[in-house]
């Protein structure tokens, strides 16, 4: 065995045994990690997790190719135990996926979940102390999770599943994402090994095998839709990518770099999957965006203060002269973010593909990549496992901002300094630092043309 394959090796069993140290901080029958030396201790082991994953991701792009398929099977099996191993455990990092379970028992009971919110005396008869003590705002908030979502979360229920059953679906999701990526990689001439870069991230890791996260279901989407881009099926491609969009509505930052051949019928497909998803919910009218517009307001979206460069920019702004933003500031910024990611996104769309088929599928996934990244700190969310999905498009264009990002937001289950910007700033400011580094380095010069002699 050659000193990468060892390497290798040992980071597997050190991310094993960091991540049993982090269920064996778990306290059995409760629900959260709760605060104190527990979250401390967790978050701490979650760091030293994420910098030996960098490590690894290090380690896989500037090691020469291995021979055989050690390397791989090192690689799967060691993501096989870790998940495993989350899989069987109870979620205490999140409480979404009660509200997982519950939305699906609601619709397996024939109602449409985005009528009721889960306190209405309607529903009182799919109360149970499993699922329901533990299903967040409750008492005032409707479901927000897109139809793609509540079918499998339907699909889960009528199964007769609970916490468990939903957290394998979410598991099953990535088993998807991973065999497409891997067919990806063999097209892209790219090491299969690299698949580690999503199989090994610690973030994805709790948030989807951990805490059954349905973000696991839009990467799986769009990883199969990137593939179904570089073979051709256009139309797939984009049906897949609108019902990514029907999970989550984020996913949207990364279909332009898969329209751009066949526009119209990506368009068509992508539009006409979701219109035919909510087609069954829609007899609630505005209600099927569910608790969306509630949620911008709680997490600080409509005032600012979720909003960490806006908030960044506002505090600075007070300190320095004592003048402070506008009301309407937020809406301002977003409407710039979004503005600016519509053009990012028409110009990837509108570029020419390389010609090369491998060469096109890095470039579309750099573009995932680079859009993904540009949103995520634009809008910066205060959940971790809003990031995970940096880490699919980075198997294949690995920059070093998707990377971070993919796995650093770990850091922002614990705020010791008490405050909205300084411990978020370990976060976004190497984040940023990382995206704006490759516009200021100088430009390579052209090589000189070989003189001939006379």
């Amino acid at each position: 065995m050659k000193r990468t394959e060892i390497l290798l090796l040992g980071a597997g069993v050190l991310l094993l045994l960091l991540t049993g140290a982090g269920l064996a901080l778990h306290v059995p029958g409760t629900a959260a990690l709760g605060i104190g030396w527990r979250a401390d201790a967790f978050t701490a082991l979650q760091a030293l997790a994420g910098a030996i994953y960098l490590g690894v991701c290090s380690l896989l792009l500037t090691a020469p190719p291995g021979k055989g398929m050690t390397r791989l099977a090192i690689v799967l099996g060691f993501a096989t135990l870790l998940r495993l191993i989350l899989l069987v455990s109870p979620p205490f990092l999140s409480s979404d996926v009660y509200r997982y379970v519950w939305d699906g028992r609601v619709a397996a009971a024939g109602i449409n979940p985005y009528r009721y919110i889960p306190d209405a005396p309607a529903l009182a008869f799919l109360r149970d102390t499993a699922i329901f003590p533990h299903i967040n705002r409750a008492s005032y908030a409707h479901t927000i999770y897109p139809p793609t979502a509540q079918l499998v979360f339907e699909a889960v229920a009528r199964a007769g599943g609970g916490v468990m059953t939903m957290k394998a679906a979410m598991i099953g999701a990535e088993c998807i994402a991973l065999a497409a990526l891997l067919a990806l990689l063999a097209r892209a001439g790219l090491p299969a090994e690299r698949v580690a870069l999503y199989a090994w991230n610690p973030l994805a890791l709790w948030a989807f095998a951990g805490n059954g996260h349905v973000d696991a279901l839009a990467i799986a989407l769009l990883a199969v839709a990137l593939l179904a881009t570089a073979k051709g099926r256009h139309g797939l491609a984009g049906a897949l990518g609108g019902a990514a969009f029907a999970v989550k509505f984020l996913p949207a930052l990364m279909l332009p770099p898969l329209w751009r051949r066949r526009r119209l019928r990506f368009a068509a497909a992508a539009i006409g999957i979701v219109a035919l998803l909510y087609l069954p919910y829609v007899d609630v009218g505005w209600r099927v965006l569910g608790f969306l517009g509630g949620y911008a307001r709680e997490e600080g979206l409509r005032s600012g203060t979720g909003l960490w460069p806006l908030d960044l920019f506002a505090a600075l702004l007070h300190a320095l002269i004592g003048v402070r933003l506008p009301a309407i500031a937020p809406m301002l910024y977003l409407a710039l973010v979004a503005l600016l990611l519509a053009g990012g996104g028409i110009a990837l769309a509108w570029r020419a593909a390389p010609a090369d088929p491998r060469e096109a599928i890095r470039a579309a996934a750099a573009g995932m990549a680079g859009l993904g990244v540009a949103g995520m700190l634009a809008i910066s969310p205060h959940y971790d496992w809003y990031f995970a999905w940096l880490a699919m498009p980075a198997v294949l264009a690995p920059s070093p901002a998707a990377l971070f990002l993919s796995v650093a937001p770990l850091l922002l289950y614990l705020d010791p300094l008490a405050g909205r910007l300084l411990w978020p700033a370990l976060v976004y400011v190497p984040a940023w630092s990382l995206a704006l580094l490759p516009f200021f380095r100088p430009a390579r010069p052209a090589a000189a043309a070989p003189s001939r002699r006379a």
